[in-house]
């Protein structure tokens, strides 16, 4: 599947893996948005990604408690970025160009570089 095909129903795409360019895992698709037109018709604009993407998708106090552990970060990965979509989102650039993965290099850097236990 590509972008430009009909799009999976919004809940078969929440919470796939996203791949950037280099097959790196760089988040999970938590949000989508879409511009619609006159006639009812939607399009899929991009992929929203992050905590802050969860508002609507939590309750209001559940999301104050995200918002306090996690923050509120969200990154809008624009639809022309995405190369395909299948058992994951693969992306046609680098995670770092759209601002993602960044917990994930800091997490990185912080674990003790042993080998399995």
């Amino acid at each position: 599947m590509t972008p430009t095909d009909s799009p999976k129903p919004a809940a078969e795409l929440l919470d796939l893996p996203i791949l950037d360019k280099n097959g790196r895992y760089c988040g999970i698709v938590d949000n989508i948005e879409f511009a619609g037109g006159s006639e009812g018709t939607a399009t899929m604009t991009a992929l929203l990604v992050g905590p802050g993407a969860w508002v609507g998708r939590l309750p209001r106090w559940g999301m104050a408690l995200v918002r306090l552990v996690a923050g509120e970060r969200m990154v809008r990965v624009d639809i022309a970025h995405v190369e395909r979509i299948a058992s994951a989102v693969q992306l046609d650039c680098p995670a770092s160009e759209l601002g993602l993965g960044r917990i994930d290099d800091r997490l990185r850097s912080a674990m003790p570089k042993w080998g399995a236990l």
